[in-house]
């Protein structure tokens, strides 16, 4: 009996593919559980048409990615906080406020998508990685400046 896998099963396929198994597996385990739904004509069309939708969204997603990438390239941010001697900060800057700074820019980044390995301390230029899509990072520059 031909299915189509709507989850990964081991040994049988992964989510998507059509495949054919014996009809008690498919009728006493993979329908019934979910995991799969007979191969019909309009099962197929049904399929490939999700399968079609997902591709026009990501490659959406990484136009939108691309276009992102490219505005962020020559970002310099300014934050400001208080400092002490040496240019110690009275507590830091962190993922949240460097978020903000770029939404007042007009960015719409997330505070999870900008990776600081630590909370930044002291008053200087860094080089800030934000994650804007999987596999995609751009680095954007920093300044800390400390107020009295």
């Amino acid at each position: 009996m031909k299915v189509i896998l709507l989850k990964d099963v081991p040994g049988t396929g992964k989510a998507g593919a059509t495949c054919e198994v014996k009809e008690g597996h498919a009728h006493h385990y993979l329908i019934p559980k979910g995991l799969a739904v007979p191969a019909s004509e309009g099962a197929l069309r049904a399929h490939e048409h999700k399968q079609q939708a997902a591709q026009r969204r990501t490659e959406r997603d990484r136009a939108e990615a691309d276009g992102l990438i490219s505005r962020l390239e020559g970002v310099v941010l300014e934050v400001r906080g208080r400092a002490g001697e040496g240019g110690k900060l009275f507590g830091s800057v962190t993922s949240q406020q460097i978020a903000e700074a770029l939404a007042g820019r007009g960015f719409s980044v997330d505070r999870k998508q900008i990776e600081l390995e630590e909370p930044i301390r002291v008053q200087g230029f860094y080089r800030v990685p934000v994650r804007v899509r999987p596999g995609r990072v751009v680095k954007i520059d920093l300044n800390v400046v400390g107020t009295r």
